[in-house]
């Protein structure tokens, strides 16, 4: 008999790492840190990201705990780093720069390999929500149909995500490099927002759980 949740959950599955994953706020972020970067350079740091980025939910999905577990890691540990590493880029953005139309020709290769692992990958793209949501919804994943239900919604998200990421490429060209300053700035202040928000999400359960055992 063909279990009834499973339609639901398909849709938990893939509505929730849309919004984590969040390509379209990522959007910005990768127009302004590939400015001056031919396509292919940029297609290239498009697919090295989402690969990299589905690679690594999915080993936490299906092993997130053991693996915190092994390493003494929690979910809110990884909230506070990641949310130092945004504010890094956020201010680093603020300041301009990620400004690239100077770097040299052979350097272009080895920042894009720099960029694609971080920030685009991790944290923006595979985010500590991303991977803790990961690995409640496998707890969720009592039969063999779910799990690969998630795997295949964690597939979907990401090529979606790839293909988003291309688009907006095009938009380099009309936004100019005025409008291209003027964003990454703006992207700057935001993702220095929600480095604050994702630092203090991890902070305040350490913070609350250390006050209830003092007391």
């Amino acid at each position: 008999m063909l279990d009834t949740n499973l339609l639901p959950y398909a849709f938990i599955c893939l509505t929730s790492f849309f919004t984590l994953t969040n390509p379209l706020g990522t959007m910005p972020v990768f127009l302004t840190m590939t400015s001056g970067m031919d396509e292919g350079e940029r297609a290239r740091i498009v697919k090295r990201a989402t690969i990299l980025s589905f690679i690594t939910i999915v080993v936490f999905t299906l092993a997130g705990q053991i693996l915190f577990k092994f390493f003494g890691i929690s979910t809110n540990g990884f909230r506070i780093a990641a949310g130092i590493i945004i504010l890094k880029i956020g201010y680093d953005m603020l300041q301009a720069k990620f400004t690239h139309t100077n770097l040299r020709e052979e350097e272009i290769k080895t920042y894009a390999e720099d960029i694609s692992i971080t920030p685009l990958a991790i944290p923006l793209l595979c985010g500590p929500g991303g991977i803790a949501n990961g690995i409640m919804l496998m707890d969720e994943a009592t039969t063999w149909i779910k799990k690969l239900i998630l795997v295949g919604s964690i597939a979907v998200i990401y090529i979606i995500t790839y293909y988003i990421l291309r688009a907006s490429t095009r938009l380099v060209k009309i936004i100019g490099e005025t409008g291209n300053n003027v964003m990454m700035r703006l992207m700057g202040l935001i993702l220095m927002v929600i480095a604050v928000e994702c630092f203090f999400s991890g902070l305040k359960p350490i913070v609350v759980s250390m006050i209830e055992a003092a007391n």
